[in-house]
């Protein structure tokens, strides 16, 4: 199967008529490399399903836990949702290195949650759909570094060893749904076999806690 151009507005009514995986929420993943275009992607999805949520794992990630977030984002986000509730969680100040004022996220029909390990083991049991930017690792991070500048060559340094370590042990393209790729006019998208993904979330589910980091 190859890809094939996709209008956003078309993927948004595909992720609408999706039954709920978390509570009354459709909570879709957007993973992928750093600087692979999760948010950008993420934004223009958004904008197509009428201005839905979009959730930042940036913003539940910090210095000292780049993936150590999962019990965060369980406890102020899922389990939350899980009830039909709204979320309330601390994004994270990067330049000031704290977690600042609590931020309210309601229960939306559907929640876009995009990010490097929206995927995670831990997490595919609450996705509606993952979606995989399909990006090489080394084209994202090259793009990552140009963006951020030499002022961020240290931690981008870092970053590469810790994202390397987390897909090693605990990846995402193979569990995902669609695969995104960003074309000269929207994005091109291949659809994945249907049940694979959703088998192997199922299975991961019955398997308990993750271990994840």
């Amino acid at each position: 199967m190859t890809f094939q151009h996709l209008p956003l507005p078309q993927l948004a009514e595909t992720l609408r008529a999706l039954p709920p995986s978390c509570g009354p929420v459709r909570l879709v993943g957007v993973d992928g490399h750093a600087g692979s275009g999760k948010s950008t992607f993420a934004a223009r999805l958004a904008e197509a399903l009428g201005h839905a949520p979009v959730l930042h794992l940036d913003d539940l990630a910090s210095h000292d836990a780049l993936f150590d977030w999962t019990a965060r984002l369980r406890e102020q986000v899922i389990d939350p949702f899980t009830r039909g509730e709204s979320a309330r969680y601390a994004p994270y100040d990067w330049n000031v290195r704290r977690f600042g004022a609590p931020r309210a996220l309601e229960p939306a029909p559907v929640v876009l949650m995009e990010g490097v390990g929206a995927g995670r083991r831990a997490l595919r049991p609450f996705l509606a759909r993952l979606l995989w930017m399909d990006t090489p690792r080394e084209v994202s991070w090259e793009r990552g570094r140009r963006r951020d500048g030499p002022a961020q060559s240290d931690f981008w340094d870092g970053w590469v060893r810790a994202e390397h370590e987390h897909f090693a042990h605990d990846p995402s393209k193979p569990f995902a749904d669609t695969l995104v790729r960003a074309c000269q006019e929207g994005y091109e998208v291949r659809q994945m076999p249907p049940g694979t993904a959703r088998r192997a979330r199922t299975v991961t589910h019955r398997e308990g806690p993750s271990a994840a980091r």
